[in-house]
């Protein structure tokens, strides 16, 4: 338990996250995205084809969640999908040169962000909050 004069551990980084999740959304929001189309997006560069269910485990959401996204970036035309010929359940997703280009400005939005967040922050004092910050995971997945 935390001693009374200090604030609870999970409540600071709680208030961080939302903070910095915030910041990042109204980044890519003036980059024309999300962080739903980010990420999607992001998935789909590192490896081009991928089925819904693929991409709900990788962004740790519900399939219907994702279902909603990629029904709007359908629309955009940041992406198809298309049934799988030998199992029509499975809905195929690639991203189209119009999501390619959208990866890119989020990508530059993305980066700049980084740099902002890192700004006046020695090395080591970054690399320490990643390991701390990788530390309360796992102890919270215990």
């Amino acid at each position: 338990m935390s001693p009374p004069d200090k604030a609870p551990i999970g409540l600071a980084v709680n208030r961080a996250a939302k903070a910095l999740n915030r910041a990042f959304d109204a980044a890519l929001a003036a980059a024309g995205g999300s962080q739903p189309v980010w990420l999607i997006l992001l998935a789909l560069r590192t490896q081009p084809q991928r089925t819904q269910r693929e991409l709900a485990q990788i962004l740790d959401i519900r399939e219907a969640t994702l279902t909603h996204h990629l029904n709007a970036m359908e629309r955009d035309g940041l992406i198809t999908r298309r049934r799988n010929p030998d199992n029509r359940r499975i809905h195929q997703v690639e991203m189209t040169n119009e999501g390619a280009a959208a990866f890119g400005r989020l990508r530059t939005a993305a980066i700049a962000f980084d740099e902002r967040l890192r700004e006046g922050i020695p090395e080591e004092r970054l690399d320490a909050l990643v390991g701390t910050l990788n530390l309360l995971v796992e102890n919270a997945t215990e």
